[in-house]
């Protein structure tokens, strides 16, 4: 990143504008990876879902199918599992939608921001 050039005894000489917009800087990264991490752990719920709704498909409707809630294993119906895995996943894809709408939104608060920040600090951005 560009401001890490800035040490931290050199940020109390900036002025308090600054200095706010360069906290602000870090909130918005900090963020964007919160944001980076809960889409990564939906697309992984949302992988295994896929997984295991497609081996469902090849099971026998009639089959005994088994369900972990929480420490245990429930026998349920493979087509009751079935649906709660594609209500599952419909929650999640709405979810991702969500999450990529707030990253887009904090990214160009970022970009903005770092532009700002560059321009008062006098830093070439492509240097």
């Amino acid at each position: 990143m560009v401001f890490s050039a800035i040490n931290m005894s050199g940020v109390s000489q900036l002025p308090p504008q600054v200095q706010e917009r360069l906290q602000r800087l870090q909130q918005l990264q900090n963020t964007m990876q919160q944001l980076l991490a809960q889409r990564q752990r939906i697309e992984m719920e949302v992988a295994e879902s896929d997984k295991a709704l497609e081996v469902l498909k090849e099971v026998p409707v009639d089959a005994k199918v088994f369900k972990s809630v929480g420490a245990v294993l429930v026998e349920k119906e493979r087509d009751k599992v079935v649906k709660e895995l594609e209500e599952r996943k419909e929650f999640l894809d709405m979810r991702a939608k969500v999450l990529q709408k707030q990253e887009d939104k904090t990214k160009e608060k970022l970009t903005g921001l770092q532009e700002t920040l560059q321009k008062e600090l006098g830093i070439n951005p492509t240097a």
